[in-house]
């Protein structure tokens, strides 16, 4: 294949990522990229990202995930700390990789790398039953960025802000003694944002076990993203981990969450662990007002009835409730555990759990509820 075609095969790629990521990119805007690369130096970053966005993008809302997506795609770079998405484009090493001096591609030179092609990307889709402790390290910091998204609520309390609508006499009073006493400048107040309270319920069972360290590592994150989030680990029994996840360190964090439950990787008993939550947990009103989480893969040992009234319990007090199963993300799957059938009728999202972009999905989901149970 030569370094043209490997261009044209991987641009039409790139396109198909900005697809999935809401634009609206048609063969005529890939065709017009295309063009734009015969006229500029496909070696230099700054041309390949400047190309690419006069051609493909068209709306203001469209760079920033074309920013995120041209990131993912060419080379993984952190956002820069004043928050803008500047193009971090490739290195000159991986826009050459296709195209050399001679005019030879390195694919026919044995070389399999492709444009483009982001370990981020492959992190992302990769189940986590199947990564090794070396992703497992690398997928910490973006579960981090995937947890700070908290959902928000509407807070009672009252907030300085220039476009609020009830006066904020004792800011104004304040304001005048500037002026003599004259109320020359107008302040207002209108109420603030604040993280709605998330409860997640994650289950340790021997069948999660696979599951449970990436898991954790995201609940690690969800505590440390601000006030307002408790964890809870279940298997035969129900175990608080929050004050054991708050650590800055996750690898004590682990430890002393797998110290703390004692029946890590045994049996399931949800409707038991559902009872002890709502029994205790629910009457100090932590699940009013909350969006609860409940990661298992719906295997329980108990009586299914049991865990459909808790569910009903817990659903009546909650904001909306989310069951995150990993085993959904298996395209032949089919909720066939007695326990997961006499749940889903109270839970108002199923959703998958086996890779980051799950919990992405997860995060998206969870922040979009503008309405009890309206997830």
């Amino acid at each position: 294949m030569s370094g043209e075609q490997a261009i044209v095969r991987q641009l039409v790629t790139f396109g198909r990522c900005l697809r999935e990521a809401g634009l609206e990119v048609g063969p005529g805007r890939l065709a017009d990229a295309l063009t734009g690369f015969t006229h500029v130096d496909v070696t230099r970053p700054d041309d390949v990202y400047w190309t690419l966005r006069a051609t493909l993008v068209t709306k203001v809302e469209e760079i920033e995930p074309f920013d995120r997506a041209f990131r993912a795609w060419f080379l993984r770079r952190p956002t820069q700390a004043d928050g803008r998405a500047a193009p971090p484009p490739p290195t000159r090493r991986v826009l050459e990789q296709h195209t050399r001096a001679d005019g030879s591609s390195r694919e026919e030179a044995g070389d399999q790398s492709e444009i483009g092609w982001s370990a981020h990307e492959v992190l992302r889709q990769k189940d986590f039953a199947a990564m090794t402790p070396e992703e497992l390290v690398r997928l910490r910091a973006l579960l981090e960025e995937v947890a700070a998204r908290r959902p928000l609520r509407r807070s009672r309390r009252l907030r300085p802000h220039h476009r609020g609508r009830v006066v904020d006499l004792r800011r104004i009073a304040r304001l005048s003694l500037a002026t003599g006493g004259d109320p020359l400048e107008r302040a207002f107040r209108r109420r603030a944002e604040t993280p709605r309270k998330l409860v997640v319920l994650c289950d340790v069972s021997g069948s999660m076990e696979k599951y449970a360290r990436a898991l954790l590592l995201f609940l690690h994150a969800a505590v440390g993203s601000g006030r307002g989030a408790e964890v809870f680990a279940f298997g035969t029994r129900l175990t608080r981990l929050t004050r054991e996840l708050a650590t800055r360190d996750p690898e004590k964090a682990l430890a002393a969450a797998s110290d703390r439950v004692v029946d890590w990787a045994a049996g399931t008993r949800i409707g038991d662990a559902l009872k002890a939550y709502n029994d205790l947990w629910g009457r100090r009103a932590l699940t009013r007002g909350a969006l609860v989480v409940i990661v298992s893969d719906g295997w329980d040992r108990g009586d299914p009835a049991l865990v459909g009234r808790e569910m009903a319990r817990l659903s009546r007090a909650a904001y909306a409730v989310v069951w995150v199963n990993p085993l959904k993300g298996h395209p032949a799957y089919q909720p066939l555990a007695g326990g997961m059938q006499a749940a889903l009728p109270f839970v108002d999202r199923f959703l998958p759990g086996h890779n980051l972009a799950s919990l992405e999905e997860l995060a998206d989901v969870l922040a979009g509820i503008e309405r009890r149970h309206a997830a």
